[in-house]
């Protein structure tokens, strides 16, 4: 009993022969690799290792993302003069740009936002067939689409960033660069041009709910740990066959909140929170400079947000003040 009191999984179950899954219908191809199992990987979840199966849209999607990601590295390469030792140390500043403001929603250059342009074709094109990707394995195997779906949320909040928001704006400026510091800056940048996307609610929501999300599976999760001992993971079996375990934890959780989620619902909350950030947060972004100028005189205006005093009288330029000298 004393192995499931760790976070960590100490107790290793596996079968004799590596499990190569259901069948697949005729249409499709053969998974690849031979399946395995490696230690490391059976603490933090299940140790077996294959086999993949990636199919022409897998394959597909790997190859529009390396492209992808060579495009933005050989630029950051040329950006510190094909220096590797300057790409590795300011790899965490370094960027590939979108078109500057004058360039509208034409093509740039190749060096003034075309790359920028060509490189997030080919990571949306690898992001979507990925997307497909899922959806097929998840009809192919008979499960619902829950998981696509959820992919689905985060390439919202990927589309409104660089592709819907931009056009709405009518310029690719307006998009995110490529990099890991600078996409920072430019969210920094954005709050403040925008009047501190703090005021805007669809922001707070989306905070709502990355937060709602943390909690919720931090709950569920150290739920089930704590009922390892009776088997608690087991939670398929517990619904149909009830044991110790799916009775304390309601339990626990009717003596200190007042009601329970059963195996089902919290999983069900858990999604629908986690969805919701990304969506809620790309229709703040969405409303942002194409509905609402500034954030903070939009809450002002709706006693969202207090009105802050002044101060001090304002201060004349002496330059425009009478008799000044010329």
């Amino acid at each position: 009993m004393a192995e499931y009191q760790n976070i960590f999984t100490r107790i290793q179950v596996r079968p004799p022969v590596p499990y190569p899954g259901v069948p697949l219908p005729p249409d499709n191809d053969a998974r690849d690799g031979k399946p395995r199992f490696v230690h490391l990987f059976g603490r933090l979840g299940d140790a077996q290792v294959g086999p993949i199966y990636l199919g022409y849209t897998g394959i597909l999607s790997l190859l529009c993302g390396f492209i992808a990601i060579e495009i933005i590295g050989l630029n950051m390469l040329a950006s510190v003069n094909w220096n590797p030792v300057q790409f590795i140390r300011q790899l965490f500043w370094l960027a590939l740009e979108p078109p500057p403001p004058q360039y509208g929603l034409r093509f740039p250059p190749m060096r003034e936002g075309g790359w920028w342009l060509v490189a997030g074709f080919f990571l949306t094109l690898s992001i979507l067939l990925w997307w497909v990707r899922t959806y097929r394995r998840a009809r192919q195997l008979g499960m619902g689409t829950h998981v696509a779906w959820a992919f689905a949320a985060a390439i919202w909040l990927y589309l409104v960033l660089g592709f819907i928001r931009p056009i709405a704006m009518g310029s690719w400026s307006e998009a995110v660069p490529f990099g890991i510091f600078p996409h920072l800056d430019w969210t920094a940048a954005f709050s403040i041009r925008y009047g501190n996307l703090f005021y805007n609610p669809f922001h707070a929501l989306s905070i709502v709910f990355l937060y709602g999300a943390t909690l919720l599976f931090a709950m569920h999760g150290a739920t089930i740990l704590a009922l390892g001992r009776y088997g608690g993971e087991r939670e398929i079996e517990l619904t149909l066959d009830r044991g110790t375990a799916a009775e304390r934890g309601g339990l626990f959780w009717r003596w200190t909140m007042g009601f329970n989620a059963t195996f089902e619902s919290i999983h069900r909350w858990a999604w629908w929170f986690a969805v919701l950030c990304p969506i809620t947060g790309g229709i703040g972004i969405l409303l942002t400079g194409t509905v609402v100028d500034n954030w903070y005189l939009w809450a002002v205006d709706r006693h969202f947000a207090p009105a802050y005093p002044q101060l001090w009288a304002p201060v004349a330029d002496p330059a425009l003040t009478q008799g000044a000298p010329r």
